[in-house]
């Protein structure tokens, strides 16, 4: 069932699969955690999106502290620019380890309508008030 939040405009717009785990560890010891963050991009074209770019620049860089993550910067940037219908997770946490990072991802997507998107829903920015 495709959610009622998802609109065509947004599938117009390309739908981005952020994949990360924090440490080179997790990367090389959990790779089912790494399977199936990458078989969210099933679950984007089930909901109708046919351009998907996905995002795993930050595979074993922690979000804690001053790590750049430049997967993550263009992400935002994209979405800033309004190039995106959803950016993707297989689990949201994995957008952002801070509340600034993950304040200003919201932000960004309430400002110009794109759609978050988990395992579980798709969950749509809150509306501007």
């Amino acid at each position: 069932m495709i959610s009622d939040k998802i609109r065509a405009h947004h599938l117009e717009r390309k739908a981005l699969l952020y994949v990360r785990q924090s440490s080179a560890h997790q990367v090389l010891h959990n790779r089912e955690s790494s399977a199936l963050q990458y078989a969210m991009r099933d679950r984007l074209t089930a909901l109708g999106w046919s351009e998907i770019e996905v995002i795993d620049d930050d595979l074993g860089r922690s979000a804690a502290g001053g790590v750049p993550r430049a997967g993550f910067e263009r992400m935002v940037a994209q979405v800033c620019l309004g190039q995106v219908g959803a950016v993707c997770a297989r689990e949201v946490s994995r957008f952002a380890r801070n509340s600034r990072d993950w304040q200003q991802l919201i932000e960004m997507c309430r400002v110009v309508d794109t759609v978050l998107i988990d395992q579980e829903t798709p969950l749509s920015a809150p509306a501007r008030q």
